[in-house]
Parts: structure tokens; C-alpha cells; sequence
């Protein structure tokens, strides 16, 4: 039997901006439906340990919760939606900050600027390291093939992300043959191993005190995060110092901004330095605003 938890969004929280605000809705367990807009996502039971399918649409001020059986835990579930979606993050400083700036106005008009994430961080650091040195359709190929060859089932046969204990149980050679991980493959098995042996726990990013900075250099400490990866992954955590600058990131900026000129990344990181801790979301809106068909 079908069961529906309705749960309250802010005032400037949009759906759309939120869904569509990069490329994570087209990773699996992630399923975005074009015609309807809903987003499914293959969860965690807290109770159980089972994967749980839910699918999530735009209640107009809340988000309806779609879940297909009755016994679950309820509050992790809630818990882990309000995670993707960002739903306690304060962006108000962060209109603020770019107030001022022409070309970001839409940004809070549009009530865009929260970026989707996982319901655990051990999948972003993941799906993160599948983004680098490589097409997106190979980041998207690795995700499909970790989700389905390792994750956990549901009950309608949606895969979950695979577990760090489940990953750490892949040899190497599966990563290489199966998962087509490349030179990834040998990191994925030591991240794995680590987080499963409470050597590395990603989860407490979430609530770590240390200055950017330094845990940039501890997310870096990880083999296969350099500093495109590690500042990514800060972004998701809700810091935006860095600009996460990569080659698309640059390619964009120089159509934008420098007549499609090539130039130093000193040039891009002055650019965006007016907007302080907030550089990193700044820049992402800026090169990301025709993604939309309409500004708000």
C-alpha cells in the first residue's frame, strides 16, 4: 500500500532549481521523470537496513513523499529528504551577497542556489571521484554499474547505492572489469575499506568545525581527490569558498566572460572574489543559468 508523508519546504525553496541544479538527478539511484517532474531516489530503511523506493514531487510549498510500504522508519526518511534537498540551508546571506550583481539577479528570483545532493555523504565522495578525468557519460556509466551490480534491491527492484561494507567486499579487479573504473579502481576499494573499518567517516564533514581550508586538505588526504574534487565535495557540504574549477567550468567562463578567450584562472578567481565565502555557488549559478528555459 501506498503511503504519502507531505513535508514542509521554505518559503524561498523551489523544486525545479533544486532538481535541476546539476547533473546529480541523472545518477543513479537518482530517476528524474521528465513528463512529471517527480524525482525518485532508492533509500536506506533505518529500521530494517532494506532499500526503501520513494518517489518525491513538488506539493506547491511541500514536498510529497511517495513510499511503498507502510513499515519504515519515518524519521530517518524525513531526515534524509530534508538532506537532499537542502531544506535547512540558510541562503539569505547568500542573496545578499550577490544582491548587487546583475547578471545573478534571477538567482533569488527564481529561488534557485540550493544544489541536490545524496542522502549520505560516502555517496557524493563516490559519485564525486566517478566526475574525474572523464565524460559524463562515463561518470554516469560507473554510478549505473555500482547501483546495479552491487546496490541493495527494493521491493519494486530499485537499486540503492551500495554501502561502503558492500563496496568493500568488490576486489579491484571487479572495479576495473565490471564497474569500468579505471584507474579509479584501487581508490575505491581503500575509500571503501576505510569508511567500513571506521577509519574515515565522511558523515562528520557535515558537522565539522575546522576552517575550510583545513578540511579541504583532509578531504584531499583521500587517494583520487585533488582540488576540483575536494572543493565539489565542500559545496555539498554547504561551503563555497572554492570555485571547483574544472574544464568545463573554464570553457564556460571564457564564453561568458572573456570574448572565448583563454585566460589564467587567477582572472576567473578574481571575478567572483567580491562574493567572499559564497565565491563557489556564485560562479556555479552564474555558468549554469541557461540550463533553465525561463528566468523567474
Amino acid at each position: 500500500m501506498l503511503k504519502i508523508i507531505s513535508l514542509e519546504t521554505p518559503a524561498n525553496f523551489s523544486f525545479k532549481y533544486t532538481v535541476g541544479s546539476h547533473g546529480w538527478s541523472d545518477l543513479p539511484p537518482f530517476v528524474l521523470d521528465e513528463e512529471t517532474g517527480h524525482l525518485s531516489y532508492v533509500f536506506t530503511d533505518g529500521k530494517s537496513g532494506n532499500s526503501v523506493s520513494a518517489r518525491i514531487s513538488d506539493g506547491g510549498g511541500k514536498l510529497d513523499i511517495e513510499i511503498p510500504q507502510a513499515d519504515f522508519d519515518r524519521d530517518k526518511l524525513i531526515a534524509d529528504v530534508r538532506h537532499i534537498f537542502r531544506l535547512d540551508d540558510d541562503l539569505n546571506d547568500f542573496y545578499t551577497a550577490i544582491a548587487n550583481s546583475n547578471g545573478l539577479a534571477w538567482v533569488a528570483n527564481a529561488n534557485a542556489g540550493r544544489l541536490l545532493r545524496s542522502a549520505t555523504v560516502f555517496e557524493d565522495l563516490v559519485k564525486t571521484l566517478c566526475t574525474t578525468n572523464c565524460s559524463w557519460a562515463l561518470t554516469r556509466k560507473m554510478t549505473l554499474n555500482l547501483v546495479e551490480k552491487i546496490g541493495l534491491p527494493a521491493a519494486d527492484g530499485k537499486k540503492a547505492f551500495p554501502t561502503p561494507e558492500a563496496l568493500g567486499k568488490v576486489s579491484e579487479d571487479f572495479f576495473r572489469s565490471e564497474i569500468r573504473a579505471g584507474y579509479r579502481s584501487p581508490f575505491f576499494v581503500e575509500l571503501a575499506e576505510s569508511v567500513a573499518g571506521s577509519r574515515l567517516d565522511p558523515e562528520s564533514w557535515l558537522r565539522s568545525e575546522l576552517p575550510t581550508a583545513e578540511l579541504k586538505k583532509e578531504i584531499k588526504s583521500i587517494k583520487g581527490i585533488g582540488d576540483y574534487a575536494a572543493e565539489n565535495l565542500l559545496k555539498l557540504l554547504g561551503r563555497y569558498d572554492g570555485l571547483a574549477l574544472d574544464s568545463w567550468l573554464r570553457g564556460q567562463f571564457y564564453k561568458k566572460h572573456n570574448r572565448e578567450k583563454v585566460c589564467a584562472d587567477k582572472k576567473i578567481e578574481k571575478h567572483y572574489r567580491k562574493f567572499g565565502v559564497w565565491q563557489g555557488l556564485a560562479m556555479w549559478c552564474d555558468m549554469t543559468e541557461k540550463w533553465f528555459d525561463e528566468k523567474v
